[in-house]
């Protein structure tokens, strides 16, 4: 069949992208699926700073490919057990083989063959569904469909509102996880976000689900710090200010017991270490550009037993994370639907990627009709 997507064939293009227009909508023949795959209407979309990332080369990938790793969408055809026409799936973007090291200790996040397929631009199989167009992370959400392996679906709820469920598949189950599965904050304790994008957001709804105390948000956007607030954050600090670490350590008497980066920058990663106190986890959820380092006093993590955690796709386990944290936000207790900034349209991709990228917008989300 033939599909109509944003594909991007060439990286790191100059902003702003409405002028430049990496992201070109095409039409692109789709194979039907193959033994374990899913063919799928794609209903919505989030558009994630990782998507950015893969747009201005900060994450290399093999080119072209069509992009969109957050979606939610219909079953139309199923090759695969435990699916059927008219299952509401959201996806993973790390398909999790189930048979590897990582899966069978319950990580995966981590899943070898999964993360193999993800780099080469391909299904969980190694083969694309897509002529001459890589898949984006197993999805390539940004298309009216797409073939993707069973084991990068989940089904959910089909009352779920499409540009509410889309974000469950990164955004929520990276920032809650990051809090949950990753650090497991324990209720009572002090955590500070760094970063107040959909994940940012996400892991501080996730300290306060816990029932940590005090919440801090760190941001240099002041509507952010004020949504910060609402959510639930007992403290806010500016970004800009020369004494954010300094602020961020008054208010939690010292230092945070767990600190979580979300930014994928190396020096904010080395603000959130020592904004952490003593005995305490710093947690980094965002993707820096593979030639960035970060420094901290290495006698610090023995005389101080501090911990350095990496958390991918929030520790998560999609099939088992993804339905509870929708059952949670059903219930009133994680309200991302306060994330949603706009829905867009594929033809206006590259402008809504330069909101993302001015820091204008939380989660914005293609709707497809």
């Amino acid at each position: 069949m033939i599909v109509r997507g944003a594909v991007l064939r060439e990286m790191g293009l100059p902003s702003p992208y409405a002028d430049s227009r990496p992201l070109q909508v095409e039409e692109v023949e789709l194979a039907p699926p193959g033994p374990g795959e899913l063919l799928v209407r794609i209903r919505a979309a989030g558009l994630c700073h990782s998507d950015l990332s893969v747009i201005d080369g900060s994450r290399p990938r093999v080119m072209p490919m069509l992009l969109g790793h957050e979606a939610t969408g219909e079953v139309v055809v199923s090759e695969a057990s435990g699916f059927a026409a008219g299952d509401t799936v959201a996806f993973a973007f790390v398909p999790a083989c189930g048979e590897c090291a990582p899966c069978a200790e319950g990580r995966a996040a981590l899943c070898e063959p999964g993360a193999a397929a993800n780099t080469a631009g391909t299904l969980l199989n190694g083969v694309r569904r897509l002529d001459g167009v890589h898949h984006h992370l197993g999805v390539s959400g940004f298309a009216d469909h797409a073939v993707v392996s069973a084991r990068s679906a989940v089904r959910i709820d089909p009352s779920l509102p499409p540009e509410i469920a889309a974000l469950f598949g990164c955004a929520v189950m990276t920032g809650v996880g990051a809090v949950v599965n990753t650090a497991q904050v324990r209720a009572g304790r002090s955590a500070v976000v760094f970063g107040l994008g959909g994940v940012g957001l996400s892991a501080l709804l996730g300290a306060v689900l816990v029932g940590a105390h005090p919440v801090v948000a760190v941001d240099v956007v002041p509507e952010k710090l004020e949504l910060a607030r609402s959510l639930g954050a007992t403290h806010t600090v500016d970004a800009r200010d020369n004494d954010a670490v300094d602020q961020v350590r008054e208010a939690t008497s010292g230092g945070a017991d767990y600190a979580f980066e979300t930014v994928g920058s190396a020096k904010v990663l080395e603000q959130a270490y020592f904004a952490t106190r003593r005995g305490g986890t710093t947690v980094t959820v965002g993707l820096p550009h593979p030639s960035q380092s970060f420094s901290v006093p290495a006698v610090s993590l023995v005389a101080e037993e501090r911990t350095v955690k990496g958390s991918y796709l929030g520790s998560s386990v999609p099939s088992r994370d993804i339905p509870r944290y929708i059952a949670l936000y059903q219930a009133g207790r994680l309200p991302i639907d306060r994330l949603l900034t706009s829905t867009v349209e594929l033809d206006g991709l590259n402008e809504a990627f330069d909101r993302l990228a001015a820091g204008t917008s939380i989660r914005q989300v293609l709707l497809l009709r």
